[in-house]
């Protein structure tokens, strides 16, 4: 007992379906039989072989592959041996199997550790799957609430991004950007919108809000609305939402052909501006953040961006990044990074302050990381 206990506690400490299959095998052999051999539910071929004599498993594989698995069973004389498959069953579905033989005789209560061990092995494989298909369909919903790649380049001002998500990625966050054309004011000047934003929590909540959230934006801005009316739209959308509402920090913004900038940032971390001289400001005031209160009037902050000055926006995955009990937005720590930027385009710049993120601390980071850059060409 204490032997399947200690193999439980091992089958639960991963979650990769192939190791789980390898690490079945080895748990087997020498304790059980001479020799173990792991199927997946749809493979003639064993994915994974393991014998005491390391020097026959090659022989062993072909042999099984000609002849095919042991019967299923109690063990039984096969090809010289004595063996048997124990098919891997989870929830009633197979999932695969394991051959196991000795070449002498095969006692039943190895036999029956054997089926223990197996039915250890498909729960572990089981929760793996499970586990699998719940990070993929979190991955597919996070690619749904970002723009495709890759993003639209004006030939007036550079655009680059960058998106982590925190963990595995097995739940979907909250963090998201945005970048889009929006149609030309009264002076017929071209001009596009950015967002950065970041919903409370995770899951299936936070991401209705974020797509909310985006396509509101999108929609609202492809009307010609302003700004502040955009922000005062989509925080009333939030606030019907009521119980399934979240709340959410947002910085809007847009940038004309002439260089002009307009932004509202609502309870999201400001942004900076880099100039040429590698000097840095922030580029608006905080405004409070969206969800909260019924009724809120957000009023745009009016700038030029110069050709070679940089907007930096990006999450408190960035800024909450900790070391101990420093973090990365302490004092003037991303505005250093950002500094040593100087001269360098929008791409180089999402991507060293990437890796000042990632540099920051060996521990991985709890939160999701979004970056936009916006760098004005002329």
């Amino acid at each position: 007992m204490t032997f399947v206990a200690e193999a439980s506690e091992l089958l639960a400490g991963t979650l990769d379906p192939n190791g789980i299959l390898a690490l079945t095998a080895q748990m087997i052999v020498p304790r059980v039989a001479t020799w173990c051999a792991a199927y997946t539910e749809d493979g003639e071929r064993p994915v994974y072989v393991w014998h005491t004599d390391e020097d026959l498993a090659d022989a062993l594989t072909e042999r099984l592959v000609q002849e095919g698995a042991p019967p299923e069973g109690p063990p039984q004389p096969w090809i010289e041996e004595i063996a048997c498959t124990v098919p891997l069953i989870a929830r009633g579905r197979r999932l695969g199997a394991i051959a196991v033989g000795r070449p002498d005789r095969f006692p039943i209560d190895y036999y029956e550790l054997a089926e223990e061990l197996a039915r250890r092995s498909a729960l572990a494989l089981d929760n793996a799957r499970l586990y699998g298909l719940q990070k993929a369909t979190s991955l597919a919903l996070q690619r749904s609430l970002l723009p495709r790649d890759p993003l639209p380049q004006p030939p007036w001002v550079e655009f680059a991004v960058s998106y982590h998500p925190a963990g595995e990625g097995a739940e979907v966050g909250g963090d998201f950007y945005d970048v889009f054309e929006v149609p030309p004011g009264p002076d017929g000047v071209a001009r596009w919108r950015f967002a950065i934003g970041d919903v409370c929590g995770t899951g299936p909540e936070a991401a209705a809000v974020t797509g909310l959230a985006r396509h509101a934006l999108r929609i609202l801005g492809g009307e010609g609305m302003a700004l502040a009316d955009v922000m005062e739209r989509l925080n009333r959308l939030i606030i019907d939402e009521g119980d399934r509402g979240r709340l959410l920090t947002l910085l809007h913004g847009e940038i004309a052909e002439t260089g002009d900038l307009s932004m509202i940032c609502a309870g999201h971390p400001l942004p900076l501006i880099l100039s040429t001289d590698a000097t840095i400001e922030e580029g608006t005031h905080p405004q409070p953040l969206l969800g909260v209160l019924d009724e809120v009037t957000f009023t745009a902050s009016h700038r030029k961006l110069l050709p070679g000055q940089v907007l930096l926006a990006v999450t408190d995955g960035v800024t909450e990044r900790r070391c101990g009990e420093r973090m990365l937005g302490d004092g003037t720590g991303l505005e250093k990074v950002l500094a040593s930027c100087a001269g360098l385009n929008a791409g180089a710049i999402a991507a060293a302050v990437e890796r000042a993120v990632q540099d920051f601390s060996p521990e991985p980071g709890q939160d999701d990381v979004a970056i936009v850059v916006l760098r004005a060409t002329g």
